[in-house]
């Protein structure tokens, strides 16, 4: 059975973290570590979960910045879409440099792409290329669950004013994709409260018809 869990490590823009797992076999993903983190690095290493993969769902230092932390913790390997993996060590492209902090960089080891899939035991992790927000803007789906980065958020979608950022290209990863999966589907998004597919076709005022 695959469960999800969301931590917020960077107050300053509440960033969600994700930790998916499986129960059985332990195996484990590390979505967006926005910052490191002592006390979930513990939790992972007391349930003895198996961390498989750190994925980042886009390139923004406010979702990378606990990637070498965990990285070196866990020994553990990093993944990112193609298009976007170039941020990861450019802290002007990932902005972290105008955040206030300097992000410790971490070259991807692994690069996704829409052909993408990660199994946590027996259950498959589909990756979703969805760019709009940045070129190599991500989502994840398992079962009912879909993460969403910053591509899709409750009654809102993520800004497309950035550099990488194209408002006719989230539209359409949104109308295309991301509407195409059944409504029952739950959505963790980046930043906020979780939502799903259905109230957000029904809601979400920048894509209603």
């Amino acid at each position: 059975m695959i469960h999800i869990e969301s931590y917020i490590l960077l107050n300053e823009f509440q960033t969600n973290t994700y930790l998916l797992f499986d129960a059985d076999s332990l195996e484990a993903l590390l979505i967006d570590p926005a910052s490191p983190s002592e006390s979930l690095a513990d939790n992972i290493e007391k349930r003895q979960l198996k961390l498989k993969l750190i994925v980042n769902t886009h390139g923004h230092g406010d979702h990378i910045g606990g990637n070498a932390f965990f990285a070196q913790r866990f020994r553990c390997p990093l993944a990112i879409h193609a298009d976007d993996a170039n941020l990861l060590t450019d802290n002007r492209k990932n902005f972290s440099m105008y955040m206030g902090y300097d992000l410790m960089q971490r070259a991807a080891d692994v690069l996704l792409n829409e052909e993408s899939e990660i199994f946590l035991g027996k259950h498959k992790v589909k990756v979703i290329h969805t760019p709009g927000h940045t070129r190599g803007s991500l989502c994840l789906w398992v079962e009912n669950y879909l993460i969403s980065g910053d591509t899709l958020f409750e009654q809102s979608i993520g800004r497309t004013d950035l550099p990488g950022g194209n408002h006719e290209l989230i539209i359409n990863s949104i109308k295309h994709k991301l509407f195409n999966l059944p409504d029952a589907i739950m959505v963790f998004p980046g930043h906020g409260p979780a939502t799903s597919i259905g109230l957000e076709k029904t809601n979400n005022p920048f894509v209603r018809g």
